[in-house]
């Protein structure tokens, strides 16, 4: 099977995502700068969360150029990282909501944490299917490390919420900033294929 129908599937869910998340920010009550206080824990919590999202679209997009074939483990697999990432608005809404509370930031990193085991089960089972070159390899392996390292600020940040939530803020922006740098080597990989 070809890859076309699970990429665009993939882009709907996640545009879906985001826009669920912008229309949970509600209009300030006011007319002043002081009416916009209010909206800054939904609005962080939303930066990072749009981040967050745009890193795993960003980064599956990427993936999806490794992927010659597909089969119903790889559609699983998407599926189920699909899912965990639908469930990041509610998280968001309420981390902002309760102005990242102990209990909504536990749920948030164990969401995040969910997602990027899911994720890594992807990335095994399109490799498992779609035996890689040597460059290509390279480049995934060394984004795999970025995965199992997110992963560990994951635990570390779920591990926190219950005693520095701001610990737990710290890290969830660590592992955004590392998968915002660009990574080129999956496409330098591909463009020497």
């Amino acid at each position: 099977m070809n890859k076309t129908r699970l990429e665009a599937f993939s882009d709907g869910v996640f545009a879906i995502i985001i826009t669920i998340m912008v229309l949970e920010i509600k209009v300030p009550q006011g007319d002043d700068w002081y009416a916009l206080k209010p909206l800054i824990p939904v609005m962080s919590s939303y930066v990072l969360s749009f981040s967050f999202v745009g890193v795993y679209w960003v980064n599956h997009h990427h993936f999806m150029h490794t992927v010659h074939k597909v089969n119903g483990a790889i559609l699983w697999a998407n599926i189920h990282l699909l899912f965990w990432i639908s469930l990041v608005p509610v998280a968001t809404d309420w981390m902002g909501a309760s102005h990242f509370a102990k209990v909504p930031v536990a749920v948030y990193a164990a969401l995040l944490l969910c997602c990027g085991i899911a994720y890594t089960v992807l990335e095994y089972f399109v490799q498992k299917k779609n035996k890689p070159t040597e460059k290509l390899l390279h480049a995934l392996t060394m984004a795999h490390r970025k995965s199992i390292f997110s992963i560990f600020c994951y635990l570390a940040a779920l591990a926190f919420a219950f005693i520095n939530t701001t610990v737990s803020g710290i890290l969830f922006l660590l592992v955004s900033i590392i998968w915002f740098l660009p990574d080129k080597n999956i496409e330098r990989a591909l463009s020497d294929e």
